[in-house]
């Protein structure tokens, strides 16, 4: 018998990655949108596995909605991708982006709780939890210090999971993972808006990018890679929380040279500051230790900045041509 797997936010860059990883290993997939009849699934379209992939309706800040697909469906594992994923937008919306994070899991767990399902459940933490380490490495004991709404709301999310894994002795785990990209970031997250833009310069369909501070530093790994390392969270004897990070950390001005030097470009010709575009609050230094994840899950990721700005750049390419 194949496993059922729930993916709450399937439309988005890692919710299309985890279905076509799980649909590869035999799973029955199901994917939730807030109206599955209206939404174009357009990455499930892209990576070629929409018609694979059966869709429902539900909104996780609507118990009642939880309530009901998880009784229509009947998974066996439970992704939560779902609620607001942008950093920047959450200063402007931060009640939405609390209850479309923090509610949603809750109402997920409780769900879980009162129906006394035999599931598996996963939730997406965030990097941004952790705040600024002050030159230290986070490790699964570093003490949040959230600096965002949206990290506010992620870190809420993850102590809500552990308090319902201790008091009910649940199977449900957090994945606290470092930023990952791919060709299926939207347009607003600024690694994909670096690529897309610094292409269009390339192909002379813009001269100037604008950019707000260039001097924080990130780790970023490959989406496609980070889903495999929710999957094996999920496989393990006992739930536990793990960091999915490379493990090496570049300033966003290295990201912003890596991308105009695949593109044969001079990135002080093209690229202008523009204070507008910083955030009340920021993190300056992003890094991790994802040793717990190699020793327990056999997890380590496989590609380094340079490589994951190689290949958006070569996709958004293909897609200008």
């Amino acid at each position: 018998m194949s496993k059922t797997a729930l993916i709450l936010g399937v439309s988005g860059q890692d919710g299309a990655y985890l279905a076509r990883l799980l649909l590869e290993k035999g799973y029955r997939v199901v994917g939730s949108s807030r109206d599955a009849q209206m939404s174009s699934f357009a990455n499930l379209v892209r990576l070629g596995i929409r018609e694979e992939v059966q869709t429902e309706s539900v909104s996780s800040t609507d118990f009642r909605s939880v309530l009901q697909v998880l009784q229509k469906v009947q998974p066996d594992e439970i992704y939560n991708l779902a609620g607001q994923s942008s950093v920047g937008l959450s200063f402007s919306q931060p009640m939405e982006t609390y209850e479309s994070i923090s509610v949603g899991t809750l109402n997920l767990l409780e769900a879980i709780r009162m129906l006394e399902l035999p599931v598996r459940f996963y939730s997406a933490g965030s990097s941004e939890c952790f705040g600024n380490t002050d030159g230290e490495r986070a490790t699964e004991e570093t003490p949040f210090r959230p600096r965002s709404p949206y990290a506010v709301a992620k870190a809420a999310a993850f102590w809500q999971l552990a308090n319902y894994r201790e008091a009910y002795d649940l199977f449900a785990c957090t994945g606290l993972l470092f930023n990952h990209e791919s060709p299926l970031r939207p347009v607003r997250f600024v690694t994909q808006k670096i690529v897309h833009e610094a292409c269009r310069i390339k192909a002379g369909l813009q001269e100037k990018m604008k950019l707000g501070n260039i001097s924080v530093n990130r780790d970023w790994g490959w989406a496609p890679e980070y889903v495999e390392a929710m999957w094996l969270m999920m496989q393990q004897d006992r739930a536990e929380d793990f960091i999915i990070a490379t493990g090496k950390t570049y300033s966003l001005q290295e990201m912003v040279e890596t991308v105009f030097s695949i593109l044969d470009l001079e990135w002080k010709e093209h690229v202008e500051l523009n204070p507008d575009l910083l955030r009340p609050t920021d993190i300056k230094t992003s890094l991790a230790d994802p040793a717990k994840a190699e020793k327990k899950l056999g997890w380590k990721a496989r590609y380094s900045m340079k490589e994951v700005a190689e290949m958006m750049v070569s996709d958004c390419l293909k897609g200008l041509s």
